[in-house]
């Protein structure tokens, strides 16, 4: 089973670089994501998603490749391939992995302008070295939702909504975010 966990944050550029951040944890094997969006509120109050992957794209290239090998068995791969890539891209246009887009609307509506959220669905993780890893961004996020244990969410709220002992005080999302 999967946990979410959503942070808010005062600007854009610190949600992005959250997630850039855990994007190289993934690849220390520290995280297994099966989704990781940046949700922002421009200052007109459109809320935007930023998905990690591209499923429109995605599905493009792998149709363009399956279609070219299923054209090649019929002498004609440039057909195959424009087909495959049009069937792929329909294909990742219409599937929506992950967590709901019409949550993470709800979510970005939550947020004060000119702020953003971090969404991940993590499928495993090992928290101690996680955790320690996303000190950088200590007392600058604000846990909205987790569906993580008691425990978790209570380091994880003491790494992101606490400053260092010697630091400054709380920044406070301002708003209507949910706890």
């Amino acid at each position: 089973m999967s946990d979410l966990v959503i942070v808010a944050f005062q600007d854009e550029a610190t949600a992005f670089e959250a997630r850039a951040e855990l994007v190289r944890l993934q690849k220390e094997y520290l995280i297994e994501m099966e989704d990781a969006v940046v949700v922002t509120r421009n200052e007109a109050g459109e809320v935007k998603l930023h998905q990690a992957v591209n499923l429109t794209a995605a599905g493009a290239v792998s149709g363009g490749m399956f279609g070219m090998l299923i054209g090649l068995l019929f002498l004609n791969p440039i057909l195959g391939a424009a087909a495959g890539a049009g069937a792929g891209a329909l294909s990742g246009a219409l599937s929506d992995a992950g967590i709901d887009d019409t949550f993470l609307k709800d979510i970005g509506q939550s947020l004060d302008k000119g702020q953003s959220a971090v969404a991940v669905l993590i499928r495993k993780m090992t928290a101690d070295k996680l955790l320690a890893r996303m000190d950088k961004f200590r007392a600058k996020g604000r846990v909205i939702q987790t569906s993580l244990s008691g425990e978790a969410e209570a380091k994880l709220r003491e790494v992101l909504e606490r400053t260092h002992p010697m630091g400054t005080a709380e920044p406070q999302l301002g708003g209507n975010t949910r706890a």
